[in-house]
């Protein structure tokens, strides 16, 4: 069976989207997504605010658009470069998902922010942002899934209530793992987002002198597969 062909309208509407969201992500670069204007865009492009209005009603919905095109974007960054490597190689794995995750972010450093920086005053992210966000994560917990189906050398005893505290994140992500994978999976996700972090926000000026070997550094100490 052959799709019935789309109507010019909708066609139209498709590229008009694509010209708001991409003249919008032009805007985080310059002024961030609190001062994310829709009136602005709508003169960038040279067309009516109303007319943009019908398709973002508010900043906010645009924000979300945003959020929803970016976290894809990155998801299939990072299932794509994860699935060039050999599945049980967990180690490389595990670099390779940490330096494809850098790259991106040093590349677009208002993109990282407003996935992972400070919450923009007066937004709440809905819910439909959630399963975009899940698709990044998810790359790290299939991760975890094969580690945990492989086995991994204890760490330290963990603390009682640790196996409650722990079964919040198992709740949250759906895969049953062993309470020492999920500990050094959050531990591996907390240290790469703070190690790009500190990098891009420049708290490490003048304590790094070389940021590619520091990196590497990090994230051995954080691989979550040994």
């Amino acid at each position: 069976m052959t799709s019935a062909p789309q109507t010019a309208r909708a066609i139209a509407r498709r590229e008009l989207t694509a010209a708001i969201v991409e003249r919008a992500r032009r805007q985080l670069a310059e002024v961030g997504p609190a001062q994310l204007s829709v009136r602005q865009i709508a003169r960038d492009l040279g067309m009516a605010s109303s007319a943009v209005y019908r398709y973002f009603p508010s900043r906010d919905e645009l924000l979300t658009e945003l959020l929803v095109v970016i976290y894809h974007e990155l998801a299939d960054r990072l299932e794509l470069a994860d699935a060039a490597i050999d599945p049980d190689d967990r180690p490389a794995r595990w670099r390779t998902l940490a330096h494809t995750f850098r790259a991106w972010a040093t590349a677009a450093p208002h993109e990282f922010a407003l996935l992972y920086g400070s919450p923009v005053p007066g937004y709440a992210a809905p819910q439909q942002t959630v399963a975009p966000a899940s698709r990044v994560t998810g790359v790290l917990i299939a991760l975890a899934a094969a580690v945990d189906a492989a086995g991994i050398a204890p760490g330290p005893e963990l603390p009682a209530g640790a196996h409650e505290t722990l079964s919040d994140f198992r709740t949250a992500v759906g895969v049953d793992l062993s309470d020492e994978v999920v500990l050094r999976t959050v531990t591996a996700w907390g240290g790469l987002l703070g190690a790009v972090t500190l990098e891009l926000f420049g708290h490490l000026h003048r304590a790094v002198s070389d940021f590619d070997a520091h990196f590497d550094l990090v994230i051995g100490r954080l691989d979550p597969t040994v």
